[in-house]
């Protein structure tokens, strides 16, 4: 099998068509193998005081065999997921995991990288080798170095146990979402939908082999119904399925249902901390963290609560009397998304649909290129020949004056079998190995947009736009790093409440008229955006931002004091409803069950972390008003964003980094500015 298996061989891009579920397994059990008998070796020969090639370089090549081997099956079982692929993945995870805490646990290699660290000045190490060091110490003492041999055995088991449940929430939340569909074969239940909605209706039911049109849980689907949908029993058919996902409620109650997962997996977690000897997992979620405390985090959150309430309120009491004027007395969650539509085009004479029409995908993507070029002088070119999971990926690569920097993948539509949201993976860091070789950075870049249907290509609303860019945003901090250390290129050791920063930075441009003059453009004629077009989109730049702020702050403070409060006796339940009660001005049904489809916090890296969106947007708002005062698309200035912060990735804290570009610490006015959320600004 060793022969013939792909992800044993030497590859440059993943072999992905040829990856089978049954070369999984086999390649990790023998990369492991081979990995724990080389880490043997290499601690032998560490006499002495270790060197930075003899220790960290050779761990860096143990890292890199295992990461080109598991990263494209990790991918696969995001994109293209099924039961072989799924149980041959889940089989490594216990695997993975026990790996992972013996490095964490290995007495002899800690003492190496504490000798190490500690070496003379004459080593020469630069600021990127001291803070990989850092961190790696602090890891260590993360993964329970110093505990009882009884207590690090514990600490592996929970760790092993909650890579499983992880998975298992990822999976159920998949499954149920694909478990509903609603067949629909008379027309009139779909008024008020747009036609590129019921075009891809029916495509998925031809798909199935059906007449008439299919509504799917998937985003597209679900959206166009939530926004469009005259039909109220239709909106609120939907709104429940969706809503109640993997739980013990809606029309498939009890299936997939990751209530008891959540439970388990708070469980552990603060076991974990405790273990740890932290207080809660929301205190052991900031040792590598910005926040220096739970305490700075909630009264960050509540602050921006305070502040963005009586906006919410205004909004939803707006809200509330445009629907009664329609005839809707008691408007309910299920109508929020049909009437907020309604009342922005008459109060702004503008739709996502008609939009839609100005952002053809290849516009879209023309413009992104055009603008990250002028601000950090860069090409991007498209490349035809490679292996693919899917016949709609693409695959780009980055150049600067005419050499390579790194390529990323683009898979941007919503289908079967995919992972929902949207999100970035490196797919391999930008490191120099043993040789002296210099290995280029990939990136994965995955959305779930409405793809072409009817002959039209994929149109996208703003909103998708924006999603776009963002994820290309956090592509861009991976691969334009220019630290050659695994440890601190691109998004590695960046604390993760900074590693928003360059991702919603990017998403100014789609609001700025000289992004816009480059992204859009009509799909039939090439017509640029009508300047009344864009003067109505930039007036409802901030329609409902008051009801959209507490919706994140909602989410960010139910997520950080379900892990600073676990234990306390409360359910998963009872701190959300405790947490909308403080900050939230709508109320869902009782049946709504979010929290067991918030795979941010229960199969994402989010856990206590959520809170990162809006931490990371005060810094992105506050370095965006930088090209505000020097021009957008300066090239200068964009520049000097790229080399202080994109550049330089996890080699330093992210405070240095801001403050080197902005030239003081983030203040929170531009946030509020941007929102429309500032007393200057209302």
């Amino acid at each position: 099998m060793t022969a013939s298996n792909p992800l044993l061989q030497q590859f440059d891009l993943p072999p992905y068509s040829a990856i089978l579920p049954a070369h999984v397994e086999p390649a990790v059990d023998a990369i492991l193998t081979d990995n724990r008998a080389a880490l043997v070796e290499l601690l032998s020969q560490q006499s002495g005081t270790p060197s930075w090639d003899g220790l960290v370089l050779a761990l860096d090549e143990l890292n890199d065999r295992l990461g080109r081997a598991w990263s494209p099956v990790s991918h696969l079982n995001a994109v293209c997921n099924n039961a072989e692929l799924r149980a041959a993945y889940e089989a490594c995870l216990p695997k993975l995991s026990e790996y992972a805490t013996e490095l964490g646990q290995n007495r002899a290699l800690f003492e190496a990288y504490q000798a190490l660290a500690s070496s003379p000045p004459a080593a020469g190490f630069d600021v990127a080798q001291q803070t990989i060091l850092e961190h790696a110490l602090r890891d260590f003492r993360l993964s329970g170095i110093d505990l009882p041999i009884a207590e690090q055995q514990r600490y592996g088991a929970v760790q092993m146990k909650l890579s499983e449940l992880a998975s298992r929430f990822s999976n159920q939340l998949l499954d149920a979402t694909q478990a509903w569909t609603k067949h629909v074969t008379d027309e009139a239940t779909l008024a008020g939908l747009t036609d590129s909605a019921k075009a891809q209706m029916q495509q998925a039911a031809a798909a199935k082999g059906l007449d008439g049109w299919l509504i799917s849980l998937e985003f597209p689907s679900y959206f166009a119904v939530m926004t469009y949908a005259d039909h109220r029993a239709l909106r609120e058919e939907v709104y429940a399925a969706y809503c109640t996902r993997a739980s013990d409620q809606g029309p498939n109650a009890g299936q997939h249902d990751n209530g008891p997962v959540m439970a388990e997996i708070l469980d552990l977690r603060q076991e974990l901390a405790g273990l740890l000897g932290f207080a809660s997992y929301s205190e052991l979620s900031l040792a590598s963290k910005m926040a220096e405390s739970t305490d700075q985090v909630l009264n960050f959150l509540r602050d921006l609560g305070v502040r963005g309430k009586p906006f919410a309120a205004q909004d939803l009491q707006e809200l509330q009397a445009f629907a009664a004027e329609q005839g809707c007395n008691d408007l309910q969650s299920w109508d929020v998304g049909y009437y907020s539509e309604k009342l922005r085009e008459q109060r702004y004479s503008i739709s996502q649909e008609i939009l839609r029409a100005y952002f053809p995908i290849d516009k879209v993507l023309t413009g992104l290129f055009t603008i990250v070029e002028k601000l950090y002088g860069i090409q991007i070119e498209e490349l035809s020949d490679f292996d693919s999971w899917h016949p709609d990926v693409r695959l780009f690569e980055i150049k600067e004056n005419g050499q390579h920097v790194g390529r990323f993948f683009f898979d941007l539509y919503a289908r079967a079998n995919k992972r929902g949201g949207a999100w970035m993976d490196g797919a391999r860091d930008k490191r120099r190995d043993a040789a002296g070789k210099l290995i280029s950075p990939v990136a994965n870049l995955v959305c779930n947009f409405t793809p072409a249907v009817g002959g039209k290509p994929a149109l996208l609303t703003h909103d998708e736009v924006t999603t776009l860019f963002h994820e290309f945003g956090h592509g861009l901090h991976h691969l334009l790093t220019r630290v050659e250390h695994a440890g601190a290129s691109g998004i590695n050791g960046v604390a993760w409440d900074a590693v928003e920063l360059p991702s919603q930075f990017m998403e100014n441009w789609c609001w700025e008229p000289e992004g816009l003059a480059l992204i859009a453009g009509h799909y039939q004629t090439g017509e640029a955006l009508p300047q009344d077009l864009l003067d109505k989109m930039l007036a409802a730049k901030n329609f409902q931002s008051g009801l959209m702020m507490v919706r994140q702050i909602e989410f960010s403070l139910f997520d950080f004091e379900l892990h600073a409060s676990h234990g306390d006796g409360r359910s998963v339940l009872e701190v959300l409803e405790g947490i909308r009660a403080e900050v939230s001005v709508l109320r869902p049904p009782a049946y709504n069950r979010f929290p067991n489809s918030f795979a941010h916090i229960f199969a994402g890296g989010y856990a206590a972390g959520y809170y990162s969106y809006k931490w990371a947007e005060v810094l992105s708002a506050d370095a965006f008003s930088k090209f505000e005062e020097d021009g957008v698309l300066n090239r200068d200035t964009g520049r000097a964003f790229r080399e202080a912060i994109l550049a330089r990735g996890g080699s330093q804290e992210p405070m240095v980094l801001f403050v080197d570009f902005r030239g003081r610490e983030p203040r929170i006015d531009a946030l509020l500015r941007h929102l429309g959320l500032s007393t200057e600004a209302a």
